[in-house]
């Protein structure tokens, strides 16, 4: 799963997963069968009315243009997702980490008859696969890429960092701070220490200092680093 990294208005380093091109391809299916699925139907309905021809096809494309505005409808009400991306748990996004605005979804959707339906998908996987973004033609025209929700947990991930036996904490007043809270801090400082982003590190230590009213002359580095133990100590002691 390749990662890409944005930048916050706060100028944090984020990283974000990209979809693997499978499950782009599985939500399409699932998509594309939905579509079919409603299409069909609505024909089926068509032959069963006693109507004119003419007047058939007429009210056969307006009740299809649900199926033709799939697509830019779904992501636009469904916070970047459509049915099968909702169930592979994947969703679009601006690069920047923000919700795309309709126009994004716009721009993706036309686009798609150039990555989609005229190459049969030939120019979206080529597209993805050459571009460390995850992004086929519509995203990079709107600006925008298909992330993975998917987690995968670990003791890293969590509250709980690994201590040694016979592991003192040096700051008892880190049981100030929520469970919320603290994932926030060690989601930060691993980002910022991955990325070498001092500055956010700095800022962190900052703010638990005036959190708690500890004083300390560790490095910000190393401060941050003792209140995450500490914090996971305590919180195993309980």
């Amino acid at each position: 799963m390749e990662q890409f990294q944005i930048e916050t208005a706060q100028n944090i380093s984020i990283h974000q997963n990209t979809a693997h091109l499978g499950e782009r391809m599985l939500a399409y299916i699932i998509d594309s069968f939905i579509i079919w699925v409603y299409v069909v139907l609505m024909f089926l309905l068509l032959i069963t009315m006693d109507i004119d021809i003419e007047d058939m096809w007429a009210l056969y494309l307006v009740l299809n243009l649900p199926a033709f505005l799939y697509y830019v409808l779904l992501e636009t009400f469904m916070d970047g997702k459509t049915v099968g991306k909702s169930l592979v748990h994947i969703r679009v996004v601006k690069l920047d980490g923000s919700k795309p605005n309709f126009s994004s979804y716009v721009v993706r959707w036309v686009l798609r008859i150039i990555d989609v339906a005229l190459s049969s998908g030939g120019v979206a996987v080529l597209t993805i696969l050459l571009r460390g973004k995850g992004q086929r033609v519509g995203d990079i025209a709107a600006g925008t890429t298909v992330i993975s929700e998917k987690k995968r947990v670990s003791i890293k991930d969590t509250l709980l960092s690994d201590l040694p036996e016979a592991y003192i904490p040096k700051f008892p007043q880190v049981t100030v701070f929520k469970d919320r809270e603290m994932q926030t801090i060690k989601d930060l400082y691993t980002s910022a220490k991955r990325n070498g982003d001092h500055n956010v590190i700095v800022s962190l230590s900052d703010r638990i200092k005036k959190v708690t009213g500890i004083t300390t002359e560790l490095r910000a580095l190393d401060f941050v680093d003792v209140i995450i133990k500490d914090y996971s100590f305590y919180t195993q002691q309980l």
